[in-house]
C-alpha cells in the first residue's frame, strides 16, 4: 500500500478510512514515502505483493511510469484508491474507479482485474485516458470532459474554463481580467484608516482596474467561440494515412487508447476542425501528429513544444483492478 504524500497532507481523513478498509480485509505492508525517490524504492520493494496506491491520478500515473520503466507493466495487476479533489481523480474516475473511498477500498478486495490499452510515444511517454492537441492552455485552459462507455472513452467538447491541469498538484488561482493582487490600503476597511499624502490615488485607480475590466470583457471572444479562436496548422497522419494537413487549420484533435475490452487494440482519432463542420474521425494503432511547435495534454500532464510526436496503442499492456460490473 503506498500513499502518495499529496494525499496524506490534503486529506487525511479519507487516508485514514482506506488504510482501515484495507488492513481490516486483507494483510497489508503501508509504505509512506515524501518524495519521487522513495515512492521508487517502495514499488521496487514490492515482492510479489500487489501494489495498491492510494492518492490521486498524478500518485497512479507515477507507478504506472515506473512499472513501464521496469518494463514489468504488463505483470503486475495495480489498484488505486483515489484521494483527491474531482478534478484530480478525474482519470481514475474515467477508468471506472469508484471515487468513493469506501467503495474503491472494496474494489481492491473484490474487485476484478481488466486489461486495459495505453499510449506510448517516441520518447517513451504513456498515456492511459487520452490525449489533447494542442493541450489547452493555449485557449484559456479549457477542460476535457472524458466518459467512460463499453467502447473507447470519447472526448466531449472542451469548454470551462476551471482545472486545466485536472490535478491538485498544480492548481493555478484564477483572476478577474484587470485584477490583481489588492494591495494593503486597498482591502476592506482602507477607507477607514488615516489618510496618507499618497491616498488621492486609490480613487482613480479603482476606476482605472474598473474601465480596464470592462474594455477586456468587451473585446474577449466568448467562450465557446471557435471562429474567434485562431487556428492550429497540424498534419495528423492515422496509420499513414492523412487525415488533416497544414493548409487547413484544426482546432484540436483528441486521441484515446481504446477499452481492453473492445478486443480492437486500435486507438479512436478525433480532429474537431475550426469550422462548424462535423469532426474526422478514425481509428489507427499508430497516430502522428506534426507542425509548428505544439504543446500537448497527456492525461494530465502537458507536454511540449514538440514538431513532431507519434503515438502508438499497445493493447492489454497494463491490467487495473475495478468492479465486477
Amino acid at each position: 500500500m503506498v500513499i502518495d504524500p499529496v494525499a496524506r497532507r490534503t486529506d487525511g481523513e479519507s487516508v485514514r478510512i482506506a488504510k482501515d478498509v484495507l488492513c481490516a480485509g486483507a494483510a497489508a505492508k503501508i509504505c509512506l514515502p515524501d518524495g519521487p525517490e522513495e515512492y521508487a524504492r517502495a514499488l521496487a520493494r514490492r515482492g510479489h505483493r500487489r501494489p495498491v496506491v492510494i492518492g490521486d491520478d498524478r500518485a497512479l500515473l507515477r507507478a504506472v511510469a515506473l512499472l513501464h520503466k521496469e518494463r514489468d507493466l504488463a505483470g503486475v495487476a495495480l489498484a488505486v484508491v483515489p484521494v483527491g479533489a474531482p478534478g484530480a481523480v478525474a482519470l481514475s474516475r474515467a477508468l471506472g474507479v469508484p471515487t468513493d473511498t469506501v467503495a474503491a477500498a472494496r474494489t481492491v478486495l473484490d474487485g476484478t482485474e481488466q486489461s486495459l490499452h495505453l499510449l506510448t510515444d517516441d520518447s517513451d511517454g504513456i498515456v492511459l485516458g487520452g490525449l489533447d492537441i494542442p493541450s489547452g492552455t493555449e485557449e484559456g485552459g479549457r477542460t476535457r470532459r472524458r466518459k467512460r462507455s463499453g467502447g473507447a472513452r470519447l472526448p466531449g467538447p472542451r469548454g470551462g474554463a476551471g482545472g486545466a491541469d485536472g490535478t491538485a498538484h498544480e492548481m493555478a488561482e484564477a483572476v478577474a481580467p484587470g485584477a490583481g493582487p489588492v494591495p494593503p490600503e486597498e482591502g476592506p476597511g482602507a477607507d477607514a484608516r488615516p489618510d496618507t499624502s499618497a491616498a488621492w490615488w486609490r480613487a482613480p485607480l479603482r476606476m482605472a482596474r474598473a474601465a480596464l475590466a470592462l474594455l477586456t470583457a468587451r473585446t474577449r471572444p466568448a467562450a465557446g467561440d471557435s471562429a474567434a479562436t485562431p487556428g492550429h496548422r497540424l498534419r495528423v497522419e492515422a496509420d499513414g494515412v492523412v487525415l488533416a494537413d497544414l493548409d487547413r487549420p484544426v482546432r484540436w484533435v483528441s486521441v484515446t487508447p481504446g477499452d481492453g475490452a473492445d478486443g480492437s487494440g486500435l486507438a479512436e482519432v478525433v480532429v474537431h476542425w475550426q469550422a462548424a463542420e462535423p469532426p474526422v474521425r478514425a481509428r489507427a494503432r499508430a497516430v502522428t501528429v506534426s507542425g509548428a511547435d505544439f504543446r500537448y495534454r497527456a492525461d494530465v500532464v502537458v507536454g511540449g513544444p514538440v514538431r513532431t510526436r507519434t503515438w502508438t496503442v499497445q493493447p492489454d499492456a497494463w491490467r487495473l483492478t475495478l468492479p465486477h460490473d
